[in-house]
């Protein structure tokens, strides 16, 4: 249980998330997550990363038990914080990172798939954002880049999922495949990005996120102001007392105390 880190073929890493069971990060586990991007993309033998999870689904988003159990703020800032330097590290990563994303892909996870280069997905794969329903905000920024703007701001405010074909259609997932063979697909085009020379591929990763026409860093620190303001006003409390008692442990990105966030 953790984030692991393995190497299947030559030039090609695999950062695997697994935090059972529905893969909804402690604060620790986002960090966790960080750090092992970054040494991954950070290794010179490496010129493609595979962020890849275990499991039912690829994320829930955070840890709300965790959130329950802390007093205070600290969880919830400790979780924005983590979020924020999850997506970072994909984002930042030297060399190209492909998401490998089957069943579920909520909150948090967007904020990862929506940072990575290259998206191969299971066809049983959905995304989404129920933030809305949870008393929180967040990730907006990384579901822009999935779809187009009036479909992102639709999906945002009825926290809908789509699935992965659709986001096939709008060009944001390279390749939908069986369950059984996502982790094949996703070495295979991983294999294809690692047969460049790394030293170029490094290059083509720094001029690529320079002309982003969005800095995806500022954009979600701006979104997590307003999660946190709506937990100090009280909203988030009132929003998740009438969604009810949750079955799961997390979904979401920028975080409330006590939200499926």
């Amino acid at each position: 249980m953790g984030v692991s880190t393995s190497s299947p073929e030559e030039g090609i890493a695999i950062v695997t998330v697994d935090f059972p069971p529905v893969n909804a990060l402690p604060v620790h586990g986002w960090y966790d997550l960080a750090t092992a991007v970054h040494a991954a993309g950070a290794d010179p033998k490496v010129r493609c990363v595979v962020l890849a999870a275990a499991g039912r689904g690829f994320n829930a988003g955070v840890d709300i038990k965790e959130m329950q159990r802390t007093p205070g703020h600290d969880a919830l800032l400790g979780a924005n914080r983590g979020c924020f330097e999850a997506f970072a590290a994909v984002y930042d990563c030297e060399v190209p990172v492909v998401a490998a994303v089957q069943g579920f892909c909520l909150g948090g996870g967007i904020g990862l798939v929506g940072n990575a280069d290259a998206i191969v997905a299971s066809d049983d794969a959905t995304f989404g954002l129920p933030e809305l329903d949870r008393g929180a905000l967040g990730a907006a920024t990384h579901l822009a880049r999935l779809v187009p703007q009036h479909v992102m701001r639709t999906l945002y405010y009825t926290s809908r999922t789509v699935t992965a074909e659709e986001l096939h259609r709008h060009g944001s997932v390279w390749q939908v495949v069986p369950r059984d063979r996502l982790t094949d697909a996703a070495v295979a085009l991983a294999g294809e990005i690692a047969a460049k020379d790394g030293t170029l591929l490094r290059l083509a990763k720094a001029a690529i996120n320079g002309i982003d026409p969005v800095d995806v860093h500022r954009s979600y620190r701006f979104e997590q102001g307003f999660t946190f303001e709506a937990n100090l006003s009280g909203i988030a409390d009132r929003v998740r007392n009438t969604f009810g008692t949750s079955t799961g442990t997390g979904t979401g990105s920028s975080t409330t105390r006590g939200q499926r966030s």
